[in-house]
């Protein structure tokens, strides 16, 4: 184990899975803690500093989702990877749609799940790395370096992924952007049978930064394709 490890939170209320998760990421290199259940899991990453959380859904007390929506709060940039046991399309579609950077689904393999998590936390570092110009687009301002957002000058909380899309619509303006594409440019893989989970996120987006998200000004549907960014309509 080397003083650079990056730092990985394991929480799931199944011991044995944390024990074996946690062995298999160390014996890669990683440094991995557990948690047993949502409260501890909101606590530790409080009070400490983690690369990536690894978060199950089906957690006692505080749900897997309830602790994604607070660290998307409180930490809206660091990565999390859900785990679930449900294998239905709406659970994957629900957690992404709340910011979760990746899911996988329980039972998984161990060379699966650390090359999800290797390639999460390969694209947060190349996010780094890459210097991209600001964005401002009638009333919305989108600081990629910070990925801040500002809606009429005031501040607003996108999650990770809804930042990817927002900019990516809005950095090209009239560009028309497949929903497949959409999911590569937010999760920097595009799942197969997965691309209509960009809807949900084009749904928060339009709440958080549209006067009025029935009538959107700057995320436009265009029907049987996807969605394109556009200039707010003139008064």
């Amino acid at each position: 184990m080397t003083a650079t490890a990056e730092k990985i939170l394991v929480v799931d209320d199944e011991e044995a899975i944390v024990k074996l998760v946690k062995r298999y990421l160390e014996a890669e290199g990683f440094f991995v803690s557990g948690a047993r259940d949502g409260r501890e899991a909101l606590q530790r990453i409080s009070a400490e500093e983690f690369d990536l959380v690894l978060l199950d859904i089906m957690l006692p007390g505080v749900d897997g989702l309830d602790v994604l929506r607070e660290v998307r709060t409180s930490r809206p940039s660091l990565p999390v990877i859900m785990l679930t046991a449900r294998a239905q399309e709406a659970d994957k579609i629900l957690g992404l749609g709340f910011g979760a950077d990746d899911y996988v689904t329980k039972p998984f393999s161990l060379r699966e799940l650390t090359a999800r998590i290797k390639a999460v936390l390969r694209r947060c570092r190349r996010e780094d790395q890459v210097e991209e110009r600001p964005v401002n687009i009638g009333d919305i301002f989108l600081d990629p370096v910070s990925m801040t957002a500002r809606v009429r000058g005031n501040a607003v909380l996108l999650t990770r992924t809804e930042f990817r899309v927002l900019y990516a619509l809005l950095s090209r303006p009239g560009r028309v952007f497949t929903r497949e594409e959409l999911l590569e440019r937010a999760l920097g893989e595009s799942y197969p049978g997965y691309a209509r989970s960009i809807d949900t996120h084009v749904w928060s987006i339009r709440r958080k930064v549209e006067r009025d998200p029935a009538n959107p000004e700057y995320v436009i549907t265009v029907h049987g394709v996807g969605y394109k960014g556009s200039e707010p309509r003139k008064p």
